[in-house]
């Protein structure tokens, strides 16, 4: 599985987890076809992963995929914006052309609906 979290996902990610889990625990990230862009994604701080999920470990970071998020993202960068016109993950495909409703971010899947649970 060819996933890349860049150091502002990482960083959002480790501040998720230190503040709502535990020892192991890890963000489970559900993405599924929908939205503006094509994909819509949904989050939560998990103490271990499902059943069938994969864990993707990249420095630290676990995320926790379920099998229909490991297809969708295969090949994709996860980075992480906060400005005050937008905040959220930003999923971005090289393989792809840019999304029209995106500003000026070449990515395929811009601006992802989510949310946090525990």
């Amino acid at each position: 599985m060819n996933i890349e979290l860049t150091p502002a996902a990482q960083k959002f990610i480790r501040r998720l987890v230190m503040f709502d889990g535990g020892p192991g625990s890890g963000l489970r990230l559900l993405v599924s076809p929908g939205g503006c862009s094509g994909l819509s994604a949904e989050f939560s701080v998990e103490p271990a992963p499902g059943a069938g999920e994969a864990v993707v470990t990249q420095d630290g970071v676990q995320l926790f995929l379920p099998a229909e998020s490991r297809i969708l993202l295969d090949g994709i960068t996860i980075d992480f914006v906060d400005t005050p016109a937008k905040t959220g993950f930003v999923f971005i495909d090289p393989k792809k052309a840019s999304c029209g409703c995106s500003s000026s971010e070449s990515t395929a899947f811009a601006e992802p609906a989510f949310s946090s649970a525990k």
